[in-house]
């Protein structure tokens, strides 16, 4: 089940407005010219927000996403039309031959056990096509952004259009590593309702990833730093190892 963040109908809602700076999606962009992608597949797309970016231009692209109020979302937005969207995870993704499978905003922490996470890169894996390219992002775990998560005391309050004023606060409620869980608490301001959303992620060492995606079929090319974010995210470039794979 997704958390309340992407699903609850409110949320969704203002999913957008409280994660504007999405300065993160230029290098994702950059990337799928990089690698000459014209069929890409976008896992835990959301709210659509790279996924529509990635179809301004001459790819076929297709978001995948378990929150059906989150692509709901990403269904009213300028350009939606251009992708396929569908409600699904990604341990049960089209066989669609994709050039390039991308995970933006951290949805490869998501995948809490190894199996789940093996699940994933087995259905990904099934969904690109021979030496197809897999990118996603995921924090370093030395760098410890829980603590700062958890100094983050003040409520952001955001106004926002045809919703009112809208308060946010976050607070970490677990820590025990690998996994860490921390609780959104929105107060919507026109009518007082409350609404909680608790979430959990789990942050994997460069060596343990590495690990997991040759275990499931993949060959990693190359491990790059976030460029809007220095020193806190691995960026993953891995392809499907395939018989006699191409060099890089």
């Amino acid at each position: 089940m997704p958390d309340a963040i992407f699903a609850h109908p409110r949320l969704a809602r203002v999913y957008d407005a409280f994660d504007a700076d999405r300065s993160d999606l230029a290098a994702y962009l950059t990337i799928a010219d990089e690698v000459s992608a014209r069929r890409v597949l976008d896992v835990g797309c959301g709210t659509g927000s790279f996924a529509v970016r990635l179809a301004d231009g001459a790819r076929a692209v297709v978001g995948v996403d378990p929150a059906e109020e989150s692509l709901a979302v990403a269904q009213a937005k300028d350009g939606a039309g251009r992708v396929r969207w569908i409600h699904g995870d990604a341990a049960a993704l089209p066989v669609w031959e994709a050039d390039l499978v991308t995970m933006t905003g951290n949805v490869a922490q998501v995948f809490l056990t190894d199996d789940g996470w093996g699940r994933a890169l087995r259905g990904i894996r099934a969904a690109l096509r021979p030496h197809g390219w897999l990118v996603f992002e995921t924090r370093r775990p030395e760098r410890r952004a829980w603590e700062e998560w958890a100094r983050d005391v003040e409520p952001v309050v955001l106004d926002i259009a045809g919703v009112g004023r809208v308060q946010r606060r976050l607070t970490v409620t677990d820590v025990s590593l690998p996994l860490v869980s921390f609780r959104y608490v929105y107060r919507f301001l026109s009518d007082g309702m409350i609404v909680t959303s608790d979430s959990t992620l789990r942050f994997r060492g460069r060596d343990e990833i590495a690990a997991g995606l040759a275990a499931h079929g993949y060959l990693v090319r190359d491990v790059r730093d976030a460029p809007d974010r220095p020193g806190r995210e691995f960026v993953f470039l891995a392809t499907r190892a395939d018989a006699a794979t191409p060099p890089a």
